[in-house]
């Protein structure tokens, strides 16, 4: 296994300072050549020589270099069915599938006349992002999608991937709901789009307040404003009635949910608009989740902004500035466990009595931890 994650985009002058940095610090490797191969088996290469390329054809994809593609395709064959970031395992593909990521139709298009035939992965995959021209293209081609090719707008919560793949004939059931529920994107515009698509080809969701803001549904809210601080348990927040795992860990979110109020998870799914219009119509800033049989839970949504999936998916949120605008508490203590899953640690931790910015001082894997939050917090 490597030791490093490389980058969907790497740079390969952040990796030769890296290989000098690491020559620094380890002087008996004795040339920088030797650093560089270190540094490159790291990340799951086998050589420096063919990290260097993987930098240059995905920097090219980027660029949309359709002549610089090609050269290097024509100087390198074998690239045309490699993995483009070059490491055994990439789920964005050979070339032409990391082009139809980022809708180079012109790379794409010039790709599969040199015979790349990663159609229907290349397909998939520009479903998932989003890129309906370029799948589009990819169909023209003659990708076609399967029984899995939902999973993959279901995981991005990609509304207009999931939409063209439904009027293509692929099937919606439950279970892509539940995927759709727990995954760890977060793209709250793409996620309501699902769920309505959903309920649009007959899947029934329930009629409750947490439901309601999976949908960012205004309307379906005001229905339920006398439980507007009411608490909810994991099962009410992801029903098993539409496929959600019995196993709590499998809804993956940084903060647990379980025991939490609709504005524990409006922070926790990114829905500033609907955070703000909860505390507009009377939700408690500083409502305390349940406390379980074992004395976990009690904490406020002010927790959730500090260790956060939004943050750890690249979403820096505002919604511990408006939190704090609204009176929430930097001094609540509470009690949390948290078992992270698809990481390294996936060990069960806990954090006895702490506040926000002691729960994201002290949590194992910072990562997840969001330092503009932590500084917010502290501020206050």
């Amino acid at each position: 296994m490597p030791d490093r994650h490389f980058p969907v985009r790497p740079n390969l002058e952040q990796l030769k300072h890296q290989a000098k940095d690491l020559l620094r610090a380890d002087p008996s490797l004795g040339k920088l050549a030797h650093a560089q191969h270190a540094l490159a088996l790291s990340y799951g290469f086998p050589s420096w020589p063919r990290l260097v390329l993987a930098c240059r054809m995905t920097d090219a994809i980027w660029r949309d270099d359709v002549e610089a593609v090609h050269e290097l395709v024509r100087q390198h064959p074998r690239l045309l069915h490699e993995n483009a970031r070059g490491v055994a395992h990439s789920n964005w593909g050979p070339p032409m599938s990391y082009a139809a990521n980022l809708g180079r139709d012109r790379i794409i298009a010039m790709l599969r006349a040199l015979g790349a035939d990663d159609l229907n992965f290349a397909f998939d995959r520009a479903c998932l992002q989003g890129r309906i021209d370029t799948a589009r293209q990819l169909y023209a081609m003659g990708a076609r999608p399967d029984a899995e090719s939902v999973e993959g707008p279901c995981e991005t919560q990609c509304g207009a991937g999931l939409a063209y793949l439904v009027s293509l004939g692929c099937e919606l059931t439950v279970s892509h709901v539940a995927l759709v529920l727990q995954t760890y994107s977060r793209s709250p515009q793409g996620k309501h789009e699902c769920l309505e698509l959903a309920a649009t080809h007959g899947i029934a969701l329930p009629d409750t307040p947490p439901m309601a803001i999976h949908r960012g549904r205004l309307d379906l809210l005001e229905r339920h404003l006398d439980r507007i601080n009411d608490t909810f348990s994991h099962e009410d927040i992801y029903p098993p009635s539409l496929g959600c795992d019995a196993d709590h860990t499998k809804a993956l979110h940084g903060t647990p949910l379980a025991g939490g109020g609709l504005l524990h998870l409006a922070v926790d799914n990114d829905e500033i608009e609907l955070a703000e219009w909860l505390l507009a119509h009377g939700a408690d800033v500083n409502l305390r989740a349940a406390i379980d049989a074992d004395g976990f839970g009690g904490h406020t949504p002010l927790f959730g902004c500090v260790v956060s999936q939004p943050y750890r998916v690249g979403r820096r949120s505002a919604m511990a500035r408006l939190l704090l605008d609204h009176g929430a508490d930097p001094n609540v203590h509470a009690s949390l466990r948290k078992r992270l899953r698809f990481v390294e640690d996936e060990t069960m931790r806990e954090y006895r009595n702490v506040t926000p910015f002691e729960w994201g001082e002290q949590f194992h894997d910072q990562e997840w931890v969001d330092r503009d939050a932590m500084r917010l917090i502290a501020e206050s």
